[in-house]
């Protein structure tokens, strides 16, 4: 299952923590910076976001929009690498949005800082401000379980977008990604050590809907349980592909990560049309707006 670039704590997660776990030190930890710690990776996000704009529309991207943005990591590395990129952020959830403000774009210079915008707002708000490129990445946007829903932010992305923006967006599925496990993976940095726990606690095959929970372990035994959970659906390729491409997208590409020498995913995406019924993927997604588009197709 994923272990890269995974889940956001936006507004889809909810905090269901046991008083009798939050001991020793769990108990100080500070669940935003873990998570951090533990899957993001917006330095190789942003890479990707950076070179295959260039690549599909041959020019920089300068004003980025991060939907379900969470603690805002790519709004703040999207800022740090140009003195004319924008970034706003919109998430529904006015605690992270509060952190990352003391904490992620705090670690900015001033002058870039100021050139974060976090909205504390719906992403189906209409928006006025147009983007270059919108990115909802680490699933986030499978809290919309219904699919009118879903095409009604799509759709609502397109309209947004500048004449010739892109939409970035991530997913992942394989085999087990429809069953009820737990997966384990040791942290370690500068910072010390803990246990990163994804479970994948209930999957409904009639309905597609999953509840999904994020757990930290500490050396001392003590535990950070459910410090993130998720009320999913469990949205497959051709789904996506075909909500996009309805919202007035085209085209709708999948990009593929290859394998190293060691049998390990390499981190490096490129355009696919096929790839292997592997247990357990994740892909980008690029969509494009067309400046001819209407933004919604028979």
């Amino acid at each position: 299952m994923p272990q890269i670039c995974s889940f956001t704590p936006t507004q889809s997660a909810v905090s269901s923590n046991s008083d009798q776990d939050c001991v020793g030190l769990a108990a100080a930890a500070d669940r935003y910076r873990l998570y951090e710690r533990a899957v993001q990776c917006a330095a190789a996000e942003v890479d990707f976001f950076e070179q295959r704009f260039q690549l599909l529309r041959e020019r920089p991207a300068r004003l980025l929009r991060e939907d379900f943005c969470g603690s805002a990591a790519i709004c703040c590395e999207w800022v740090s690498r140009h003195p004319q990129n924008q970034a706003i952020g919109v998430d529904l959830d006015p605690q992270v949005l509060n952190w990352s403000r003391s904490n992620t774009l705090s670690r900015l210079p001033a002058e870039a800082a100021a050139r974060v915008e976090l909205r504390n707002e719906n992403v189906l708000t209409p928006a006025t401000v147009r983007p270059d490129m919108v990115v909802a990445m680490n699933f986030s946007y499978w809290l919309f379980q219904d699919r009118a829903i879903l095409q009604n932010y799509f759709r609502q992305v397109h309209r947004m977008l500048a004449d010739d923006g892109v939409f970035f967006l991530d997913a992942y599925g394989g085999y087990d990604a429809f069953r009820e496990i737990v997966e384990e993976r040791e942290i370690v940095d500068e910072e010390g050590s803990f246990t990163y726990s994804w479970e994948q606690a209930d999957y409904n095959p009639i309905t597609g809907r999953m509840t999904c929970h994020i757990h930290f372990a500490f050396p001392d035994g003590s535990r950070l349980a459910r410090a993130f959970s998720y009320e999913w659906r469990l949205w497959t390729l051709p789904e996506i592909r075909e909500l996009l491409s309805e919202a007035g997208f085209h085209p709708v590409t999948c990009y593929w990560q290859g394998w190293d020498a060691n049998g390990e995913a390499d981190g490096i995406f490129e355009p696919a049309q096929r790839a292997d019924a592997d247990a357990g993927w994740i892909c980008y997604l690029s969509a494009e707006k067309q400046p001819s588009s209407n933004g919604v197709r028979s």
